[in-house]
């Protein structure tokens, strides 16, 4: 898809005759005009053109220039200089409205916006050839309704305009060929007899096997002797001296005298076991019966100024590309199709944020004043100095406070940057105007340091903190809950234990969630829940450093602080590159490390977006370390498919300095 053809040409060629001849008669004031004679019919029939096809913005000078040029052939030579000069006064803005862009019209509005919510939001199973069992595929792989199949994108797309004779077909290359089928044999191959389909493919130049282990009822009876195909796949080598092959590849049945269709085919990702054509024509269905329904709501100008076209029109585009697409604007989803799609995503999302965070500020909340007795007595007990940035985020939080709406904040900074320590003077100066603050971590363990963080801290000040998780049982739970209620304890330091059913507080203000990105949207609701009518303070922390730009677009609805320094005597932190060729200087590094006391990660990140596919990593590397390079040392394995209690017991005996070295997965991300 490409922009359609610009409009205004007539007023450039307008420009062309007319300017000329105009300046040369005002740069010796209009003295010669019994030397110039100008074509005022061609001048008049250019005009005519201009008028019916050029940007609205030059409808009003071509309407004086038309009036000109009529009285330039009506009135005597004599009575010229008015007008020439008047024409000659409208060619800047007749210059400006052939330089603005066109009037843009491929963006079309929307109809009524509710019934084709309605429709889109139907299940999978509305759309043709999609029963129950394929829906239950779909909704497994996350396509439960008509809009997310509309909106499940294509990965790449495969060029099939340039069919290949099959005898210049290369091994290892991924082609297009058409031929007939001369042959169809089942059989069996390997010890336990697997059954297999093979299918011989001419085009009277070459011969292509075609193979099949899986579907072969359905195969054999489509591909008979005599039928003309299309074929698409990776090449194989051939076995001993038969033909190259072709493993599963993708086929379309032509009749006798069928042209081969060129064609720019979209490839999907798709639930293992469906086959790539299939997923192809559950969405090529979806596009054709429910496309036209996707509402374009963007403002005109908005889609004018950004050269857009409507989203049905996009989606069929990126669905359905015409033979003559450009395949590598496509490939890059640098389509405008793919980008009116992205375009229409982004504004909404944002839109969405910005009304959020216009809610927020006109919701009632509590406005706490400034502590006077709590924080300045911290501050006097604390022995160092807080960091310009912890004041600086502090003070940011402290305006926030008091107002008097409630306060959403993001207060990011690196391990050690002294994030507690901030969100510890919020929570004391909303505890000092008798409210009660909470501290929630993702893990139990997290929660736990954070309680031997705080303690210390606030327990001089008679602020008691109480810890409540999933692990608190018995009679110190039956207290904690009954204090919370009570108002008697100010500050809870938890997990999501803390929002489960049957912990209330008295006086909810405040909520610090810490690594947000753990915590889903409801659990962080029914925090928001525990204040009853009035609208608890957030403040967010995370130690993923997030640029301010990405930060707008994940957390839109928060302001954002940052803790951009270290307090004074903290080591810095060395970040290397090593090579792979330089592996076992890294682990002469840990073993030099763990001789002198101290202990190490070894974190194998994702491979692929599987959580599979890292847990071999790291289930492997252990044995490998421990049998290899760090043989000797004391090796621990956490990862995300462990039980909660089971990874906290291995954090646990890490912390207890049990290991020496802790093999992972990116679990550990929210820390020890």
């Amino acid at each position: 898809m490409t922009a359609p053809p610009e409009r205004g040409a007539p007023l450039a060629e307008l420009l062309q005759a007319l300017a000329a001849p105009l300046e040369y008669l005002a740069a010796d004031d209009f003295r010669r005009l019994d030397q110039t004679r100008l074509p005022l019919d061609a001048l008049a029939s250019r005009v005519a053109r201009a008028r019916a096809a050029s940007p609205p913005a030059a409808a009003a000078p071509l309407a004086e220039l038309d009036d000109l040029l009529a009285t330039l052939r009506r009135e005597p030579s004599e009575a010229h200089e008015p007008a020439l000069r008047r024409a000659h006064a409208l060619l800047p803005a007749l210059r400006e409205a052939a330089s603005a862009p066109p009037a843009w019209t491929e963006y079309r509005p929307a109809g009524p916006v509710e019934p084709a919510l309605a429709a889109l939001g139907r299940s999978v199973e509305a759309v043709r050839a999609v029963g129950p069992k394929r829906a239950a595929d779909l909704a497994r792989f996350g396509l439960a309704t008509v809009e997310d199949l509309l909106y499940h994108l294509p990965f790449r797309y495969e060029d099939r305009r340039a069919l290949r004779p099959l005898a210049a077909l290369q091994v290892g290359e991924e082609a297009t060929a058409v031929g007939e089928v001369t042959r169809a044999r089942e059989g069996r191959v390997g010890r336990h007899g697997r059954r297999i389909l093979e299918v011989v493919l001419r085009d009277g130049g070459g011969v292509l096997l075609l193979v099949w282990f899986h579907q072969i009822p359905y195969f054999s009876r489509r591909l008979a002797p005599g039928q003309r195909l299309v074929v698409h796949g990776k090449v194989e080598p051939p076995l001993g001296a038969a033909a190259p092959r072709m493993i599963h590849p993708e086929i379309e049945t032509l009749g006798p005298d069928e042209p081969v269709a060129a064609r720019v085919l979209p490839v999907y990702e798709k639930p293992t076991e469906m086959h790539v054509g299939a997923m192809r024509r559950i969405v090529h269905a979806a596009v054709e019966e429910f496309g036209d329904r996707v509402t374009s709501a963007l403002p005109a100008e908005v889609a004018a100024r950004q050269r857009l076209v409507d989203l049905p029109r996009a989606l069929r585009h990126v669905h359905c590309p015409a033979p003559e697409a450009d395949l590598e604007a496509l490939g890059g989803s640098r389509s405008l199709a793919h980008r009116s799609l992205i375009f229409d995503e982004l504004f909404f999302l944002q839109l969405g944020l910005a009304l959020r965070r216009s809610a927020a500020g006109q919701e009632p909340g509590t406005a706490f004043p400034r502590s006077t007795r709590l924080v300045p007595a911290l501050r006097a007990r604390l022995p160092f100095r807080p960091t310009g940035a912890q004041e600086r985020a502090f003070t940011e939080i402290e305006e926030d406070l008091a107002r008097p709406h409630p306060m959403r904040r993001l207060l990011q900074g690196d391990v050690g940057s002294g994030k507690t320590l901030v969100a510890l003077f919020a929570a004391l100066t909303v505890i000092e105007a008798g409210e009660q603050a909470a501290l929630m971590a993702p893990t139990e363990l997290l929660a736990e340091q954070h309680l031997e963080t705080v303690r210390p801290l606030a327990e001089p000040l008679g602020v008691e903190p109480v810890l409540l998780t999933g692990a608190v049982k018995g009679r110190a739970r039956r207290e904690a809950l009954a204090g919370l209620a009570a108002g008697r304890i100010p500050l809870a330091v938890g997990t999501h234990a803390l929002i489960q059913e049957g912990v209330t507080f008295a006086r909810l203000g405040l909520a610090i969630v810490d690594e947000q990105h753990r915590f889903g949207v409801l659990q962080r609701a029914a925090l928001q829940r525990q204040a009853g009518e009035r609208a608890v303070d957030v403040l967010v922390m995370s130690a993923t450093p997030i640029p301010r730009t990405l930060a707008l677009t994940l957390y839109g609805d928060l302001a954002v602080s940052t803790l951009d320094e270290l307090p004074p005597g903290r080591t810095p932190i060395t970040t290397r590159l090593c090579r792979e060729s330089r592996r076992h200087e890294v682990y002469a590094r840990i073993r030099e490390a763990a001789a002198a006391g101290h202990q190490a990660y070894i974190v194998y990140p994702l491979v692929e977006e599987s959580e599979k596919s890292s847990l071999r990593a790291a289930s492997t590397m252990v044995h490998e370390l421990a049998a290899g390079p760090l043989a000797g040392l004391r090796l621990g394995l956490v990862h995300g498919r462990m039980k909660p209690d089971e990874k906290d017991r291995v954090m646990r005996r890490f912390k207890a300095r049990e290991f020496d070295v802790l093999v992972s997965t990116t679990v550990i991300e929210v820390g020890i």
